[in-house]
């Protein structure tokens, strides 16, 4: 199954619907003039409001992307594509809720 390739156009939230800014630490390859992810980038998440009874503060801080080609190599790493897997994370590393995905690039997709 292909799946599309997450670049730094991709707009990914939080599970509370909070947009993450994502970081390529590779920045030859561009689908659509925009970076694509490898395996290690993250997405940091400023300003989640979450919080736990009683309230206890407790915002995603960053999303994990799991989900690396087996197949398609960016500056020698695996480059990233969606996954359900993909996860908001708190500073604690506790996990959060799924990652939330839209303005995804249909061009490229990777097995």
């Amino acid at each position: 199954m292909t799946i599309p390739l997450i670049t730094m156009a991709t707009v990914a939230q939080c599970s509370h619907g909070i947009p993450a800014i994502l970081a390529p630490s590779a920045t030859k390859v561009l689908v659509m003039g925009a970076p694509v992810l490898v395996l290690g980038d993250k997405g940091t998440v400023p300003g989640c409001p979450f919080q736990l009874p009683p309230p206890t503060p407790s915002p995603c801080t960053t999303l994990m992307f799991l989900g690396a080609s087996s197949k398609v190599m960016v500056e020698g790493k695996p480059a990233l594509k969606m996954n359900p897997s993909d996860m908001g994370h708190a500073a604690t590393q506790a996990p959060q809720g799924p990652v939330i995905w839209s303005s995804v690039q249909a061009k490229v997709l990777a097995a």
